[in-house]
C-alpha cells in the first residue's frame, strides 16, 4: 500500500449506489493527471484528497491508482477553491459565482464561508436570500459528510445518505442504529432490501422479530406491487420463508403479533366464499390499508346500486332522437342502450376497444344532461387521459386526485364522504387504470344521489397498483354493463384498430394493409436482439421523422414488454438518448445522466408536485447553482431538487404497462422471444392501442404468435368480486 495526495480535476465516472468513481487526480511532480478508481464519496473536482492504494496497470487504460481509502480535505489553491465552490456542491453557488467570490476572496475564500459568511454580501450578486442559502447548504454538507463516513461503512450509499439526512437530520445516525428497517418505510427509495443490508452491518440477527416483521410487510408491499390486494395465508408464509431465509414459526409468530397491532387483517373465508371465489384457501393477509379500501368499495358501491333515484325522470326513447338530432349521427343499438343505462342506473359500466364509440356516447350522455340542466363531472386517471377527453368533449376534464383536490399540506384528498363532489352525474374515462386505493377515495366522495358512469377498455392490462377493480366490478354481474363490439366505419380503415380487434379475439394482426385500410402498421421482421435495437434507433431518429415527418422526441414512443435486456427499457433509453439528444449541458444522479432537452417519466405520485406515476414531461432547464432541474409536463413546469431526481426516469423507452391512459402519434414496440415470460395478448394489445397514427412492431412473428395466442393473464388475488355479489345481491 502506498499514499497518494492530490486535487481532483475531474470527475470520469461516479455511481452513487456503490460510490464507485473514477477521477482524474492533479498531482504534485507529475506532469500529466493520474486516474484514480476506487470507493470515493461524492467526489468533487478541485478537492483535495488523501489516498491509500496501489498502482495497477489496467490492460486497456494503462496505469491506474487503484484507492481503498479515501479523506478529503479542503482545497486550499484559488483554482482549487473555484472548482469546488462550483462543481454544484453547495446550493447557491456555480460556476459564475464561485470565480466572483474566489476573486474577492482569494485562498481566505472557505474560511469566510465557515466564519464569517456575511461578508459574502462584498460579491455582487449575493444578497441575504443566498446568503442564507449557501450556510444552510454549508451546514448540510458538514453534517452529511460525518453522517456519511458512518453510513458508508455500513453499505449505504451517498444519494441515499443525503435522503436519511434530509429525512431525519441530526438523529440519522441515532434512527439508523436503533432500526434501520424504518428507513424502509420513510423514505422513498430505499426498500427493505437496502435496509437489510445496513442492519446486517449493524449486527441485527437475521432471525430478530424487527427484522421478521418488517420482512413481512415488505414481501406484502411487493405482493400489492404486483397487484395483489390480499394474499392467501399459506402461500405468504412460504414467501416471507424464502425472501428472510428465518423458520416457518418464527414468520408465523411475527405475523400474529403484526396482526395484533392491526398493521395487517386476516380474513378467514366461509365455504361458501370459497366456492363464490373460487378458492381453495381458507385464509387471505390483507395490509390493513387495503383491506379497509376494498371493503369500502363493495359498501359504497351497494348504496349506490340501492339508493333512490333523485334525479328528474328521463324518457329515454325521446331522449336518443333528440341527441341523435343534436350530433347529426345515427347511433348504434348498443350505444343507444349505453345512453338508456346511463340515465337509469345509478352505476354503470361502458366498456369496448378503439373505434367503438365510447366517445360519442360521453359526448350523447352530455347533451342529455345539459339539456337536463344537470351538474356533470369529467375525470380521468391520468393527465393525459383527462386532456384527451376534454379535447373530444369540449368540457373540462380533470385528473381524479385534482378533482379530489388532493393536498399534502392539508392531510390528503379534501374530497370525501364529509366534504362531497357537487355533482349530478361523474363520467371516469380509462377506468380499468383506476386501483383500489384510489377507486376508495373516489367512491367517498362522490354523492349519493349522483350517477357514476365508468368508461373503459376491460381487455387492457389491469392497473398498475395492486386490484382490478374494474374488471371485478364487471365480472360480479351485479352492476350494468354495456359492452361495445361493433367497429364503426370510419375506424375500420385504421389497419391499428382492426388489428387492436384482432389481437384481442386472439387472431393474428394483418401484416400488410388491405386494400381500403391506411398504410399505418408495419410490422419488420427482426429475430436478433441487436439487430432490432439497431433498427429501432433507425426507425426513431432517421425513418419515421423523414418519411411520416414526426418528431423523434415529442412524438413518437418507444413501448417495450421488459425493463431488462438489449431492448429492455434500460438499455433502450441509453441508446436513444445518445442517437437523439446531443445537449452537452447535463447532471447525473442514481447511475442516470440527465441532458437538457432529454424526456422523462415520473415513476412516483408526488401530490406536493401535482405530477403523478407515468407522467411524461422534457427537461428544459439545469441549474447547477440551484441545483434544481426543471421539468415540462404539457406546459407545467415543475421543479425538482437534484437529491429528487430519483423520482424519474429517462422515458424515450418505456413498458407497456407505464403507456397506460396515453396515446401518442407513433408506437414503435418490440416484440422478441427473449421476451417470453411477458409475451401476453393484453400486454400487445395495450401497446398497439396507444399508437394513434402509426405503429410498427420489430420482433418476429414466433413472437407474436405466442403473444396472441396467450390469453393467461397473472391472478391477482382481490375478493372484490365476491364482496360485490354478496352485498348488492342481498
Amino acid at each position: 500500500m502506498v499514499d497518494l495526495q492530490g486535487q481532483i480535476e475531474r470527475v470520469t465516472y461516479h455511481n452513487e449506489e456503490n460510490n464507485y468513481a473514477v477521477v482524474r487526480l492533479k498531482v504534485s511532480g507529475r506532469q500529466t493527471l493520474v486516474t484514480v478508481t476506487g470507493n470515493i464519496i461524492n467526489p468533487t473536482p478541485g478537492e483535495v484528497v488523501q489516498l491509500r492504494g496501489e498502482w495497477v496497470n489496467h490492460p486497456k487504460y494503462g496505469e491506474q491508482f487503484k484507492a481503498v481509502y479515501c479523506n478529503s480535505i479542503m482545497p486550499a489553491s484559488l483554482t482549487g477553491i473555484e472548482k469546488y465552490l462550483g462543481s454544484g456542491l453547495i446550493k447557491g453557488i456555480g460556476p459564475v459565482m464561485a470565480k466572483r467570490i474566489v476573486k474577492k476572496f482569494k485562498t481566505d475564500t472557505l474560511d469566510i464561508i465557515e466564519n464569517d459568511i456575511e461578508r459574502l454580501q462584498e460579491v455582487e450578486g449575493i444578497g441575504q436570500v443566498r446568503i442564507k442559502m449557501i450556510k444552510q447548504a454549508w451546514e448540510e454538507q458538514k453534517e452529511i459528510r460525518s453522517v456519511m463516513m458512518f453510513l458508508q461503512a455500513h453499505g449505504v450509499s451517498v444519494a441515499y445518505a443525503s435522503k436519511i439526512y434530509k429525512q431525519y437530520q441530526d438523529r440519522a445516525i441515532e434512527v439508523v442504529t436503533q432500526n434501520p428497517y424504518q428507513l424502509a418505510r420513510d423514505i422513498f427509495g430505499i426498500g427493505f432490501i437496502t435496509a437489510d443490508k445496513i442492519a446486517e452491518k449493524l449486527g441485527f440477527a437475521k432471525d430478530s422479530d424487527v427484522r421478521v416483521e418488517a420482512g413481512i410487510l415488505y414481501v406484502l408491499h411487493q405482493l400489492a406491487e404486483d397487484g395483489h390486494v390480499c394474499y392467501p395465508l399459506s402461500q405468504l408464509i412460504d414467501e416471507c420463508v424464502k425472501v428472510l431465509e428465518v423458520d416457518r414459526e418464527l414468520v408465523t409468530r411475527s405475523l400474529t403479533k403484526t396482526r395484533a397491532e392491526g398493521q395487517v387483517i386476516v380474513e378467514e373465508l366461509s365455504l361458501e366464499d370459497k366456492m363464490l371465489y373460487g378458492l381453495e384457501e381458507n385464509s387471505l393477509v390483507y395490509l390493513a390499508q387495503y383491506h379497509v379500501c376494498e371493503t369500502s368499495i363493495a359498501a359504497r358501491l351497494a348504496m349506490f346500486a340501492q339508493q333512490k333515484d333523485f334525479l328528474p325522470e328521463i324518457d329515454c326513447s325521446s331522449a336518443v332522437e333528440w341527441v341523435e338530432k343534436q350530433l347529426a349521427i345515427k347511433l348504434a343499438p348498443k350505444q343507444k342502450e349505453a345512453i338508456e343505462q346511463a340515465v337509469t342506473n345509478k352505476v354503470m359500466v361502458i366498456t369496448g376497444g378503439p373505434g367503438t364509440g365510447k366517445t360519442t356516447i360521453i359526448n350523447a350522455i352530455l347533451k342529455v344532461l345539459a339539456a337536463k340542466r344537470l351538474k356533470v363531472l369529467l375525470a380521468a386517471p391520468t393527465g393525459r387521459a383527462a386532456k384527451r377527453m376534454n379535447e373530444a368533449t369540449g368540457h373540462e376534464a380533470k385528473t381524479i386526485h385534482r378533482l379530489l383536490e388532493y393536498s399534502m399540506q392539508k392531510g390528503g384528498f379534501q374530497r370525501d364522504d364529509r366534504n362531497p363532489l357537487k355533482c349530478d352525474f361523474l363520467i371516469i374515462d380509462e377506468a380499468s387504470m383506476i386501483d383500489t386505493i384510489l377507486m376508495h377515495h373516489l367512491l367517498k366522495a362522490v354523492p349519493l344521489h349522483a350517477h357514476i358512469v365508468f368508461v373503459g377498455d376491460v381487455n387492457q392490462l389491469p392497473s398498475v397498483g395492486a386490484g382490478s377493480v374494474f374488471n371485478d366490478i364487471i365480472q360480479s354481474g351485479v352492476i350494468p354493463v354495456v359492452e361495445l363490439n361493433e367497429i364503426f366505419r370510419q375506424a375500420k380503415q385504421s389497419t391499428i384498430v382492426v388489428n387492436a380487434h384482432r389481437i384481442n379475439s386472439g387472431e393474428f394482426p394483418y401484416l400488410r394493409p388491405t386494400s381500403n385500410s391506411l398504410n399505418d402498421f408495419y410490422f419488420i421482421e427482426k429475430e436478433d436482439p441487436n439487430e432490432a435495437l439497431q433498427t429501432i434507433l433507425y426507425l426513431v431518429n432517421e425513418r419515421i421523422p423523414k418519411r411520416f415527418g414526426f418528431n423523434p422526441i415529442d412524438d413518437v414512443q418507444v413501448l417495450t414488454p421488459m425493463h431488462r435486456g438489449v431492448i429492455g427499457a434500460g438499455n433502450l433509453n441509453l441508446e436513444l438518448q445518445n442517437a437523439l439528444n446531443h445537449q452537452k449541458e447535463y447532471v447525473a444522479r442514481g447511475g442516470i445522466t440527465f441532458k437538457k432537452g432529454d424526456k422523462v417519466m415520473q415513476i412516483r405520485n408526488n401530490y406536493d408536485k401535482d405530477v403523478f406515476n407515468g407522467d411524461i414531461g422534457r427537461i428544459v432547464r439545469i441549474d447547477s447553482e440551484e441545483q434544481e432541474v426543471t421539468i415540462n409536463f404539457d406546459g407545467r413546469y415543475v421543479n425538482y431538487d437534484y437529491s429528487n431526481l430519483d423520482e424519474v426516469v429517462l422515458a424515450y423507452a418505456i413498458s407497456v404497462h407505464k403507456s397506460q391512459g396515453s396515446e401518442y402519434p407513433v408506437v414503435v414496440i418490440p416484440v422478441l422471444t427473449q421476451h417470453f415470460i411477458m409475451l401476453q395478448r393484453n400486454l400487445i394489445y395495450t401497446g398497439v392501442t396507444r399508437g394513434k397514427k402509426l405503429v410498427i412492431i420489430v420482433g418476429t412473428k414466433k413472437a407474436m404468435a405466442i403473444a396472441v395466442k396467450n390469453n393467461k393473464t397473472q391472478k391477482r388475488y382481490t375478493l372484490l368480486n365476491a364482496r360485490l355479489q354478496k352485498r348488492i345481491t342481498k
